[in-house]
């Protein structure tokens, strides 16, 4: 849902402000290279959990069942939001206006502070050190 928010924003952005339009050699392959990232990405992800038979609902983490460290998670503990905010930056492309950059960057910093901290505590609470060691080897993002 937030992915939704933050993309009705970028659109109503590029709709109503008069400046910071682009255009460049090659972005309309750019933004379906990275839109097809994202979507693999969030499947990847996705197939995971559903592998570990694990929740993948993000608002009850403290229902996860196993820690899922392996395939793309080696990569990034947050896969599913990296594939969203991929999306995002290729709908931005899509608009061509150059200030939807701010908004996926609101994007990354809603999702941090409202959401990734919130789920990082209760997987930390329910999985402790195994959690912990997996933090340090493994970047939030990318």
């Amino acid at each position: 849902m937030v992915m939704i928010v933050f993309g009705a924003l970028m659109y109503l952005l590029d709709r109503f402000l008069p400046v910071g339009e682009f255009d460049f050699f090659g972005r309309k392959w750019m933004l379906y290279f990275l839109a097809v990232l994202g979507l693999l990405v969030m499947g990847l992800a996705l197939f995971q959990f559903v592998r570990a038979k694990t929740t993948t609902n993000p608002l009850n983490p403290e229902k996860a069942n196993s820690l899922v460290s392996h395939g793309i998670y080696r990569y990034t503990r947050n896969p599913m939001y990296l594939g969203m905010l991929l999306f995002l930056i290729a709908f931005g492309l899509h608009l061509g206006n150059a200030f939807n950059t701010l908004l996926a960057a609101g994007f990354v910093y809603y999702m941090n502070h409202f959401q990734i901290k919130g789920e990082e505590a209760a997987l930390n609470k329910k999985f402790g050190k195994k959690y912990q060691l997996y933090c340090k080897a493994v970047r939030r993002w990318f």
